[in-house]
Parts: C-alpha cells; sequence; structure tokens
C-alpha cells in the first residue's frame, strides 16, 4: 500500500480533509499555531543539543546530581508525622 510512497494525489485529498474539517476561516489561525510550535520546538532542541556539547566528558548521573533535591514533605500543623499505635 504504501510502496511508493506518497504521491501528489495523496497531498491533495490530505488538504481537502483539511479544509473540510477546520473550515476555511480556521486554516490562517491553525497553520501560525502549527507554525509556533514547530519553532518552540526547535528552539528547545538546540537548547538541548547547546546543553550536551557544553559538557561532553560529564556523565548522565552527575549531571542528575547537581540538581537540587526535593523539599521534605512538612506535616500539617497539629498532626504527628509518625503514625501512633492504638490499644487492642
Amino acid at each position: 500500500m504504501l510502496r511508493n510512497g506518497l504521491e501528489p494525489w495523496h497531498l491533495l485529498v490530505v488538504a481537502i480533509v483539511f479544509i473540510v474539517l477546520f473550515g476555511s476561516r480556521k486554516l490562517p489561525d491553525t497553520a501560525r499555531a502549527l507554525g509556533k510550535s514547530m519553532r518552540i520546538l526547535k528552539s528547545e532542541a538546540k537548547a538541548m543539543q547547546k546543553d550536551d556539547a557544553a559538557a561532553p566528558g560529564e556523565p548522565a548521573s552527575v549531571k542528575m546530581a547537581a540538581e537540587p533535591a526535593p523539599a521534605p514533605v512538612q506535616p500539617e500543623p497539629g498532626k504527628t508525622a509518625e503514625p501512633t499505635a492504638t490499644a487492642i
């Protein structure tokens, strides 16, 4: 079925389906939102590559250790932190 790949008429059918589903009024907004999403994705990918290139010999475990540890959970006021045993 996909031996020949996409042919021009496949793209035409996809375009017609988009026009029918989204309508001609929403297509510019949809294309704008898609373009913005692609720009954000590209900038994040470049930032990740830059971070990886900054410390090439550093193992992943060292990178993880440099992150701050999460704050401990504090008990609610008036309640004890440990459960109490009840007499039977």
